[in-house]
C-alpha cells in the first residue's frame, strides 16, 4: 500500500513512517499542506494520512481541493482536535476515517488495512487464489496450508496484484505504487522481483500466479 503521510511534527512523522515501512507501507512525507498537494498531483496514493494544524495550508483546505479536483483516495484524518463537532467536519467534507491523537498504531495500521480493503472491494483480510492464500494482516503466504516464505518486496508485489486481480500493471506504476517518492527503483528490479517470486511459489508447488502481458506489465488473473 502507497501512502502520504502529512504531519508537521518531525519527531511524529519518523516515528510513522518508520513503523509504517516495517509494516510493508510505501511512504511519502510531506511536513506542510503546499507540499502535500504537490505529492497529490504527480502520485497516487491508496490512503493519505493527513493531520490538520498544517503550515502554510491547513488540513480541511487540503482535503477539500483533493475532493474538488475530482480524487477519490482514501483519507484518513489523524488530529489533535478531538471534539465531535471536529471529527462531523472532518468526515463531511469527504475524508474516510478519523483518529485521535494520541493513538495506537496498531489501530492505525488496521484502519489503513481496511481502507485499503474497501478501496479494493475485499471484504476479506485472506486472499484465496488457487490454493494460495495471502493474508493481509499477518503478511504471511501458504500454499494448501505450507508456508511460502518472501522477501518484503516479494509479498507487497503478489499482494498488490492479488488484491487488483484481472488488472494489469506496468514496471513503471509497479514501481510508483511499491516504492517511496525517494526510492530510485529500475524496471530491471521489478522483472527480479517477479521472477524471484515465481521460482519461490514454484519451490513450493504453487501455481505460477503472476502472468506477464507482453509490452504492457504483469497481473494476477
Amino acid at each position: 500500500m502507497k501512502v502520504l503521510l502529512v504531519e508537521d511534527s518531525e519527531r511524529l512523522q519518523r516515528s510513522l513512517s518508520t513503523g509504517l515501512h516495517k509494516h510493508g507501507f510505501a511512504v511519502d512525507q510531506a511536513f506542510d499542506g503546499e507540499q502535500a498537494l504537490s505529492f497529490v498531483a504527480v502520485n497516487d496514493y491508496d490512503v493519505i494520512i493527513l493531520d490538520l494544524m498544517l503550515p502554510r495550508l491547513d488540513g480541511l483546505s487540503v482535503l477539500s481541493r483533493i475532493r474538488s479536483d475530482g480524487n477519490s483516495c482514501h483519507v484518513l484524518i489523524l488530529s489533535a482536535n478531538d471534539q465531535t463537532a471536529d471529527r462531523i467536519k472532518g468526515l463531511d467534507m469527504g475524508a474516510d476515517d478519523y483518529m485521535v491523537k494520541p493513538f495506537s498504531f496498531d489501530e492505525l495500521v488496521s484502519r489503513l488495512r481496511a481502507l485499503n480493503r474497501r478501496q479494493s472491494g475485499i471484504k476479506n483480510p485472506q486472499i484465496e487464489i488457487d490454493g494460495v492464500t495471502i493474508d493481509s494482516v499477518s503478511r504471511q503466504v501458504k500454499y494448501h496450508d505450507r508456508s511460502i516464505t518472501l522477501t518484503p518486496h516479494e509479498y507487497g508485489l503478489l499482494e498488490f496484484l492479488a488484491s487488483r486481480r484481472g488488472r494489469v500493471f506496468s514496471h513503471d506504476q509497479l514501481i510508483d505504487q511499491l516504492y517511496d517518492a525517494n526510492s530510485y527503483v529500475s524496471r530491471n528490479a521489478v522483472e527480479a522481483h517477479v521472477s524471484s517470486l515465481r521460482k519461490r511459489l514454484k519451490q513450493s508447488g504453487a501455481p505460477e500466479l503472476v502472468k506477464t502481458r507482453r509490452g504492457f506489465g504483469y497481473l494476477v488473473e
